[in-house]
């Protein structure tokens, strides 16, 4: 079974930092494109970064660019999220998704939440001004 856990949720003041984790059993990393989506109150859900587990390639939202680090321990099956310089915006449900991606690049699965096949619960992250 396919389990997906993200933890590192909090309540952080703005200018703050998190690091958000995503611990994924039931599947090695070999070929997958791994990320972070978050779904604002009253808005869509959107890809905030992603991470191949193939070559390691990236690809970040344009408001999160500079801010937040995606990188991976494949030894591990973790996925971690490094978030600096946070603002109220960030403010959103935060959620670790994944899909076996061997066509795209990570670009594309991370902006299509459709294509990704496991998720996890959902983590709170709340950033206060």
């Amino acid at each position: 079974e396919v389990q997906l856990v993200e933890s590192g949720g909090g309540l952080v003041q703005a200018g703050g930092s998190l690091r958000l984790s995503c611990a994924v059993s039931g599947f090695t990393f070999d070929d997958y494109a791994i990320g972070w989506f978050r779904q604002a109150p009253g808005k869509e859900r959107e890809g905030v970064s992603c991470i191949s587990s193939t070559d390691g390639s990236t690809y970040y939202e344009s408001s999160v660019k500079d801010r937040f680090t995606i990188s991976s321990d494949n030894a591990k099956n973790t996925v971690y999220l490094q978030m600096d310089s946070l603002k109220p915006e960030d403010t959103a449900v935060y959620y670790c998704a994944a899909v076996q991606a061997s066509f795209y690049h990570v670009s594309y699965y991370c902006t299509r939440e459709h294509e990704l096949d496991y998720w996890g619960q959902g983590t709170q992250v709340t950033v206060s001004s």
